[in-house]
């Protein structure tokens, strides 16, 4: 990629203060230029300019990956329940660094859902700049088992940026290194960094942390990545250079193509970097000795490791003097030793739509031996169709196991989609078999109905009652929302047949109806019926109000005709009370 250092180098100056002329140059030059939310100018034009200043990248225009897509499309995505078959190693994402890319995408579309970032862009942006967290090597908590170091951004072949953050991100206290899989600058991270784990920092050599963080930065100007024109600019202000855009695009499309879940470490290491002509060494594959050379090799001179370590090409920071090199060979993480999952005594999984469960899942993880196993994460997918989600409002789940092995998924919410759903537990970057929990959501119910009035229903034959019947419904003391019902005007207390005359309701029409069904009590639990009529029969009648849940209210109407009897005059009331009198 000889354009991409050519372009760092021009663009590299010998002091802070040339660098900050150029910015300041190009600012005043290129109409395609805006302001972020940390005040840095970045070029919004799709083509890259080489005189930005580094520092208004994400990377700092440090180097990254070269290595291109296969030609072979990757496997269609599985679905959830559906066991994946692996294919090309290229093609599978590390587990963990997967869960982050798609958490990321999740918490972006409720905080800036005009943006419609993918979280397939955060892959090939992660694939580019770190090789997927070189291979997926994290802990379960997301951390990167060693440091992703770019190369000190010194004006030497690279952008010269002076330190920023006294060494806290980097561990170089002279100039500043892209840190991370995602390999933000100091400068960038001090204002973009995120806490995507919710373990309370803001670590940009934590995968949850890092994706989070460029998902926010991609979409920090409104721009829509789900147009090709504000796409192009969310790249290249992560890093200038047309090529980094055209290798960011095809890793995109390749990745929309499908992928899998692969186990973390065993993703591929990516061969080669963007700086490879100053003098990068990658990191070295396992030596492979040949059983019949064909010629011997010609010996060459090893390559001498860029300062500051990976820097997109995934080669390990520096071994300070006087230290012991790490071992060649990683221990095995609490991860590799997990074996299966096993229930942790999940109580019946039930509720009723629109309410939380009150029972949670709790799932145990176990070597061979049943020994518990601590410090795991276990991703939690809700499957089949249901609009039921975590109380996250979202479909997934990830935590991590205690010291007794257990982990605790968040509690369900039930939506209004009523019958069987499935939760998946499986033990991210670990390929074992996984475990199954069933729940149930059954239709809102009432276990109790009163009128809201005491008020006699009274009318006259032919006439219509003055009062509507309204009723309450509760379950179990709280308010019955949205709780089907059904209104009959029955024959008697023992007969719930429809009666066939008596009051009745009207149609839209104004026909005689006198069974209602299709009523739902609102949010307060009220239902208020439609205005009742009565025919010419007098005499009382009865109401039965039905709910889901076996809730029932009879209500008593009377028809009578009114009573036209004269009511006593005042003298005839004494003249009556006087004749009644004794004589004396």
């Amino acid at each position: 990629m000889a354009a991409q250092f050519g372009r760092l180098r021009k663009g590299a100056v010998n002091t802070t203060v040339a660098a900050v002329a150029v910015a300041a140059l190009a600012a005043s030059q290129a109409p395609g230029v805006t302001t972020d939310d940390a005040g840095r100018q970045v070029a919004t034009g799709t083509q890259p300019s080489p005189d930005t200043a580094a520092e208004d990248s994400a990377t700092g225009n440090s180097p990254y990956y070269t290595d291109l897509p296969p030609l072979n499309s990757p496997n269609p995505s599985p679905s959830a329940d559906t066991p994946v078959t692996p294919g090309t190693s290229e093609a599978g994402i590390p587990a963990t660094v997967l869960d982050a890319y798609k958490k990321a995408e999740t918490a972006l579309r409720e905080a800036k859902p005009g943006c419609n970032l993918p979280w397939q862009l955060l892959a090939a942006i992660g694939k580019v700049e770190s090789g997927q967290a070189r291979g997926g090597r994290v802990d379960a908590n997301g951390t990167t088992i060693s440091r992703i170091l770019g190369p000190q951004l010194n004006g030497n072949g690279f952008a010269n940026i002076g330190d920023t953050d006294n060494g806290a991100y980097d561990g170089d206290s002279s100039y500043d290194r892209a840190v991370g899989p995602m390999q933000f600058i100091p400068s960038t991270w001090e204002w973009a960094g995120r806490d995507g784990n919710g373990d309370g920092k803001r670590d940009p050599n934590n995968v949850y942390d890092a994706a989070l963080a460029a998902g926010h930065y991609l979409c920090r100007f409104g721009w829509d990545l789900s147009t090709q024109g504000d796409l192009d600019r969310a790249i290249l202000s992560y890093n200038n250079s047309q090529d980094y855009l055209n290798l960011v695009m095809r890793w995109l499309e390749y990745y929309r193509k499908g992928t899998h879940e692969i186990p973390d470490g065993t993703g591929t290491l990516p061969s080669d970097g963007s700086d490879d002509s100053a003098g990068a060494s990658p990191t070295p594959t396992a030596p492979v000795t040949p059983t019949t050379p064909a010629k011997p090799a010609t010996p060459t001179t090893p390559s001498s490791p860029r300062p500051g370590g990976d820097g997109g090409s995934g080669s390990p920071a520096p071994t300070p003097p006087g230290t012991t090199p790490p071992p060649t060979t990683t221990p095995p993480t609490p991860t590799d030793t997990v074996h299966h999952l096993q229930d942790a005594g999940t109580a019946k999984l039930t509720a009723m739509a629109g309410d939380t469960f009150t029972e949670r899942i709790s799932t145990r993880a176990e070597t061979q031996a049943g020994k518990a196993v601590a410090k795991v994460r276990v991703r939690f997918t809700i499957t089949g169709d249901t609009d039921a989600t975590f109380s996250t409002g979202e479909k997934y789940a990830t935590a991590l196991t205690d010291s007794t092995g257990r982990v605790v998924a968040p509690a369900l919410k039930a939506g209004e989609d009523t019958g069987e759903f499935v939760v998946r537990a499986v033990v991210v970057g670990r390929a074992v078999a996984g475990l199954d929990y069933t729940a149930t959501v059954t239709e809102r119910a009432a276990d109790t109905l009163t009128r809201t009035s005491e008020t006699a229903l009274t009318c006259t034959p032919g006439g219509e009652f003055a009062d509507q019947v309204e009723v309450k419904a509760t379950y179990k003391g709280a308010v019955a929302d949205k709780v089907a019902a059904t209104a009959t005007l029955v024959k008697s207390a023992d007969d719930p047949a429809e009666n066939d005359k008596g009051p009745y309701f009207k149609d839209a029409d104004g026909k005689t109806v006198r069974t209602l069904t299709g009523l739902t009590t609102d949010a307060k639990g009220l239902l208020k019926l439609p205005k009742l009529y009565a025919d010419d029969t007098t005499g009382t009648f009865l109401l039965r109000v039905n709910t889901a849940g076996g809730a029932t209210l009879t209500v008593e109407l009377k028809v009578a005709a009114a009573d036209t009897s004269p009511s006593p005059t005042p003298s005839e009331s004494e003249s009556g009370s006087a004749s009644a009198s004794p004589t004396a």
